[in-house]
């Protein structure tokens, strides 16, 4: 059966697991950014060496996140990076919620609801 009591007992494995998630999809882009700095600049029309602080950037959030270590700071970066790409997505790229062939930013309204946990909540029991 279930009960309020037994869902707060599963609260910190939550977190680790919403923390893990959040950290391979921005360890991931964040890698992508540093492994191919000129292509990555090209195709989201920034410059290199800002390209590379965003990778830099979404890796040091995502290590944050992983090990829990100041979590809601990192999640907290994350999330002024994801309002950054939504702020492009709509000014300059004139793209609109799903956007042509589900570009659009609805992606990163759920990746900051996501990081929003983490901040209000903080990363659970189970981090550094």
């Amino acid at each position: 059966m279930f009960t309020i009591t037994g869902a707060i007992a599963y609260a910190d494995w939550s977190l680790l697991l919403l923390r893990l998630a959040l950290a391979l999809v921005f360890g991931a882009s964040g890698f992508s950014h540093l492994k191919q700095p000129k292509e990555r600049a090209a195709s989201i029309g920034m410059s290199v060496p800002f390209t590379v602080f965003l990778g830099a950037a979404e890796s040091a959030g995502a290590i944050g996140l992983a090990v829990g270590l100041m979590a809601p700071w990192a999640a907290l970066g994350l999330i002024l990076l994801m309002l950054g790409a939504i702020y492009k997505k709509i000014a300059v790229w004139k793209t609109g919620f799903w956007g042509e062939k589900s570009m659009g930013w609805h992606y990163e309204v759920l990746l900051i609801a996501m990081l929003l946990v983490i901040v209000t909540m903080g990363p659970g029991r189970y981090s550094l």
